[in-house]
């Protein structure tokens, strides 16, 4: 059974590559849609990207989801830290959620050791920069794997 996937980015990430690099490396998010292409190849997944700024396009995003994708990975940026709103998003949608983060957010500022997401997520993955992407296809293939 072949799965499909849905990666959404949130707010800066459209930045990555010129965003301080000495915490997110120098990788953009075209370079990282490219990685996760190949990784989801391999593993014969079907899978859209997507990036915003705006929570509430986040929130679309998630809500069109049902039917159409499997599973997420979600990486909300400092929405992590701050949205209710899309905690909920995420429990409403009853799908398989994976949040993911490019620095080690346990590691950094007081305030982005807490996440919404993380209740209502199956996993989180977070500080191994671009490379988590791949990580979190692995990690949510195999899941729905056992699960779905």
């Amino acid at each position: 059974m072949q799965h499909a996937i849905l990666i959404l980015n949130g707010p800066n990430l459209n930045l990555l590559g010129t965003r301080q690099p000495e915490v997110y490396g120098p990788t953009t998010l075209q370079d990282i849609e490219a990685l996760c292409a190949a990784k989801a190849a391999a593993l014969n997944v079907t899978m859209d990207f997507v990036q915003s700024n705006h929570e509430g396009v986040l929130i679309d995003h998630l809500h069109a989801a049902r039917g159409r994708f499997d599973g997420i990975i979600l990486n909300a940026g400092a929405y992590t830290h701050s949205s209710i709103a899309l905690m909920d998003a995420v429990s409403s949608i009853m799908l398989p959620l994976v949040e993911l983060h490019l620095s080690n957010i346990h590691a950094r500022e007081a305030f982005r050791h807490h996440s919404y997401i993380a209740p209502v997520a199956v996993g989180q993955i977070c500080g191994f920069g671009a490379a988590g992407y791949a990580l979190a296809i692995e990690a949510l293939v195999g899941y729905l794997g056992t699960h779905g």
